[in-house]
């Protein structure tokens, strides 16, 4: 690699060739660059200088190189990771569903349950109708006999007093003690 460096800069200072006056002195500015290059470059080749630059350059290409491996595994365990969750939002999902269903299910049987439970009581409340008007109607026909048995006897009072003599009284009330009488020995 340095023999190509010094190849190439004594390639380069072949145009100053070209400049006026001996080449090889020292009044001749080119000749003095060409030397204080060599120069520079023995110094730089004595220093190592090369070897540290190689040196630097694989330890750099060793750390890129490691900090894509590291890269590449954060990527696969972030792949994990990712895989990860959404299996387990699929899991939750899938039990979310399965709660919805089961709340739906559960509402629908309240609903039915609810409708049972309100036909019953709209039965219960028609029979417990049906019985008042029953008592009701009961009570009436009670009502209008008691009241009818009232007319009956004060029109048959009535009829009697009109009808009744002092003599037909004591006959009857006679017939009343008789009838008494026979009933309490």
């Amino acid at each position: 690699m340095m023999k190509r460096l010094i190849l190439v800069a004594s390639l380069a200072a072949s145009p100053a060739l070209a400049a006026s006056g001996p080449f090889f002195s020292l009044g001749n500015t080119n000749f003095v660059v060409l030397l204080a290059f060599l120069l520079f470059v023995g110094i730089l080749i004595y220093a190592k200088v090369p070897g540290r630059l190689t040196g630097m350059l694989d330890a750099r290409a060793t750390q890129i190189r490691a900090e894509l491996d590291e890269a590449r595994a954060l990527r696969d365990e972030a792949q994990t990771i990712l895989a990860s969750y959404e299996r387990k939002q699929k899991e939750v999902q899938s039990q979310a569903d399965r709660i919805v269903s089961t709340a739906k299910e559960e509402a629908m049987a309240a609903a039915e349950q609810a409708k049972a439970d309100l036909a019953k009581s709209i039965a219960r409340r028609l029979a417990a109708a049906e019985d008042q008007i029953a008592s009701a109607e009961a009570s009436a026909i009670r009502e209008v006999r008691e009241r009818a048995v009232q007319v009956a006897i004060a029109a048959a009072g009535e009829v009697l007093a009109r009808q009744m003599t002092p003599s037909s009284a004591s006959e009857m009330i006679d017939s009343a003690i008789a009838q008494v009488a026979a009933k309490m020995h």
